[in-house]
């Protein structure tokens, strides 16, 4: 085991009384609900009615909190604990009430009998704390339920922090997981000059639920050339169920104290280099690989099986206390090995003993302002848009591609933003593909890694960070706008999927802090998802996916968002907006190819505050009655269709009034009771009529828009054209054809729905089914579409 003679008896005894504190609370936070520290014999009915928890982890991640506690009193640092196992909770509960941060923040949990049994009391239980380290637990930034993000976390909070230490703690189970593992390469982008550093604890405490772990099972050597291939130089400390406390305490004090002292130079090292002019060098930086026994300090065996060092320590190590007077007996027995008469007084408040390796203030774990990142916002210096509108002479008479369009935008916040270092992007390697590239004219690719001359854009300071990784691209960002930063994630739309699960949890994490007073508005999580399903020229099916809007829009409505700008000027507009956002999860669905602008800048203010509206200029209604039919649309190309289709009805059925309703922001569909952007009833009636008919082409999977909508009056009479998985690599045309959404087929729709029209107009419909044949044999024929088609225009552009 590594040892550090600078760890003296005392502070040795002193790190054991803290230790030993955290893992009282923790124990009985599972069990106890009276008789806080056993100042009688422990009782059935001091126990809970239902045992909840997990042991497993805690005493591991207990030893964790009580040496990140000496670090950063003895090295004066600021230090951001990452807790991988959140399922530990009991052990960051208990290290923020020793340190007195509960109590802080909610003075019922005070540090004394009282608040003690609060904490007790309310662990796993309904309208309580809960079993994860979720917001209201104070200094953590993930709740650790599903794993597997905790290092990628951990990144992205050091990202742009360079004063910041970010402690990592990764559990066995977290270890085996792919976007874990990917994380590992996080090294090869983290900028010592810049940024802060990372200290990733591999925690092995043996097992999972109820099988080994991988990791914890290979020989060292092996394990250690694991990690060394990953560029890390690892320091290992392992302790045994009898290895003597001041031993483990000494071993793990000098493995700390090493660790931070080589990032310390590795950090003095680049920024004097930086300064100077000199080349840069990637560090190997440290890491710890911590074994300690599962469920270390709790019961050896129960009814003969052991449990301690094993997979049964896992949960509740002991269950059937209230009915078995032996376990009862056993669990006190448990309980007063920590022997807490030496470690609270007689009013509950903790030892001078205890308490000797707590920093002070901010720099306590559980008060840490990064942990609370709210705290540290500041309003990002948006550019005015009219510096980057697109200028309009008329409807549909230029075009533009949105994505680059916006990357101007973008590119003049990094310019505005280069000394604050509190925006980035992060992609999967398709910042040029999506047509943002102009922002390399004012930052670099960030990388670590060696170069070669031909490689364009990098550099070891960028702002732009991209690793075919989304679980990466998605946990860096979490972290970083967790932690008070701002950013935005480009992908492509159909590959979003990769971390629907993690924008789930990210989705939870925002709806839960909502409930905690203490916590501040976060700015939100962006995502920009272009490269879309309709215009994946080189690519076609497996790249054509618009789900993830489905997948968004089944959380919480008081957290997501999502946006369907049709043009250059209406993502500029939505673009301002959710960058100045705060809580919010907001996904813009926007194309990189040639599109026809529709609205001017002004007009595009209004329509994306109103977030859906009539376009009066695309329709043939008749002032003083309603339409005979509704097109509506959502999405560019959805638009540019129904725009064609309108153009089409207004030559061929000129007495036909037709009503064109574009929508950006789709939550307008739902009515106002089911999310806050929905619509009143009597509002969505005047855009949408109660009763006409309503023919919708949509971005996506067309069945949301009914789902969304189903309660309004008009659903009855309305149908919807969308993405119907008929994907192919084909042309822009062929793919609204294959699934039905292309302008014929909406004249055809119109037709088939409006009441009196289909005898009026049967010729029409006619002529419509027959371009469409037409098309399908000159697509295989040209590899084009119709001219007709690709040559069109908007009447008078």
């Amino acid at each position: 085991m590594h040892t550090h003679s600078a760890l003296s008896d005392e502070e040795a005894a002193q790190l054991d009384a803290h230790w030993r504190a955290l893992n009282y609370l923790s124990a009985c936070q599972l069990y106890l609900r009276a008789n806080p520290l056993l100042r009688e014999p422990l009782r059935a009915e001091h126990v809970k009615p239902r045992l909840l928890g997990h042991w497993g982890s805690s005493p591991g991640l207990g030893l964790v909190y009580t040496h990140l506690n000496r670090v950063v009193r003895e090295h004066g640092t600021d230090a951001l604990c990452v807790w991988g196992p959140g399922h530990g909770a009991p052990a960051v509960l208990s290290g923020a009430w020793l340190e007195g941060t509960f109590g802080e923040y909610d003075p019922d949990r005070a540090r004394d009998a009282e608040g003690m049994l609060r904490l007790f009391r309310d662990f796993s239980q309904p309208g309580g704390l809960p079993s994860h380290t979720a917001p209201d637990v104070p200094g953590s930034i993930q709740e650790g339920g599903e794993l597997g993000y905790a290092l990628a976390h951990a990144y992205g909070a050091a990202f742009d922090n360079p004063d910041l230490l970010v402690c990592a703690v990764i559990g066995d189970g977290e270890a085996e997981t792919g976007p874990l593992a990917a994380s590992w390469h996080s090294n090869k982008f983290l900028d010592p000059v810049h940024d802060g550093a990372v200290l990733p604890v591999l925690h092995l405490n043996g097992y999972k639920i109820a099988n080994p772990s991988v990791l914890a099972r290979l020989p060292e050597d092996e394990l250690d050339s694991l990690l060394r291939g990953y560029g890390y130089d690892p320091l290992h400390v392992t302790a045994e169920p009898d290895t003597p406390p001041a031993e483990a305490h000494r071993s793990l004090a000098g493995a700390f104290d090493t660790a931070l002292e080589r990032i310390a130079l590795y950090q003095r090292e680049a920024r004097a280099r930086d300064g100077s002019g000199g080349v840069q060098h990637r560090p190997r930086w440290p890491m710890l690989v911590l074994r300690t026994p599962k469920g270390w300090t709790g019961p050896r065996y129960v009814s003969g099986k052991p449990v301690e060092d094993t997979w049964r320590s896992h949960q509740v190590p002991l269950t059937g206390v209230t009915e078995d007077a032996d376990r009862l007996r056993q669990l006190e027995e448990w309980l007063r090995s920590y022997r807490p008469e030496e470690l609270f007084d007689g009013d509950g408040r903790p030892s001078a003993d205890v308490l000797a390796c707590v920093p002070e203030g901010a720099r306590r774990l559980g008060a840490v302002a990064h942990a609370n990142g709210g705290r540290l916002v500041r309003e990002l210096p948006l550019p005015p848009l009219e510096r980057y509108a697109v200028p309009l002479k008329t409807p549909g008479g230029s075009s533009h591609e949105p994505t680059r369009v916006l990357g101007g935008l973008l590119t003049e916040l990094f310019e505005a933003t280069a000394e604050r270092r509190d925006f980035r992007m992060v992609g999967p390697d398709e910042t040029a593909s999506n047509h943002l590239d102009g922002v390399f004219s004012a930052t670099a690719r960030g990388w670590q890694a060696g170069t070669l001359g031909t490689d364009e854009d990098l550099g070891p300071h960028g702002r732009v960070l991209e690793v075919l990784s989304e679980h990466m691209c998605q946990g860096w960002l979490e972290g970083y706008v967790l932690t008070g930063r701002h950013g935005l994630f480009a992908s492509y739309e159909a590959f979003a999927h990769i971390v629907a699960s993690m924008a789930g949890q990210h989705v939870k994490w925002l709806q839960s802090a909502r409930d905690v007073p203490w916590r501040q508005p976060l700015p939100s999580l962006n995502y920009l998802l272009t490269s879309h399903a309709w215009r994946q020229d080189h690519n076609g099916f497996s790249h054509q996916d618009p789900g993830f809007i489905d997948h968004i829009l089944n959380k919480s409505p008081e957290v997501v968002r999502v946006y369907l700008p049709p043009d250059a000027n209406t993502l500029l507009c939505v673009a301002d907006h959710v960058l100045r956002t705060r809580d919010t999860v907001n996904v813009v669905v926007a194309g990189k190819q040639q599109c026809f602008d529709w609205l001017g800048l002004e007009e595009a203010r209004g329509h994306c505050a109103r977030g859906l509206g009539v376009w009066e200029w695309a329709g043939t209604e008749v002032g003083g009655r309603e339409p005979d039919v509704v097109l509506a649309c959502a999405g560019d190309v959805p638009t540019q269709e129904t725009l064609a289709a309108a153009s089409l009805l207004r030559e061929h059925l000129p007495q036909l009034a037709v009503r064109v309703v574009n929508v950006v922001d789709i939550a307008r569909l739902m009515p106002r009771s089911e999310h806050p952007h929905g619509l009143p009833d009597a509002e969505f009636d005047a855009v949408f009529t109660r009763d006409r008919p309503v023919v919708f082409a949509y971005h996506g999977y067309p069945w949301l828009v009914h789902r969304l909508a189903y309660r309004r009056a008009v659903h009855g009479s309305l149908h919807v054209r969308g993405y119907k998985e008929m994907g192919a690599t084909t042309t822009p045309f062929d793919m609204v054809v294959r699934n039905d959404m292309d302008r014929y087929r909406l004249v055809m729709d119109v037709i088939d729905r409006t009441p009196g029209l289909g005898a009026e107009a049967i010729g029409l419909r006619q002529r419509m089914e027959d371009v469409r044949t037409r098309h399908h044999a000159w697509v295989r024929e040209h590899g084009t579409d119709l001219p007709e088609v690709s040559e069109w225009r908007w009447p008078g552009a």
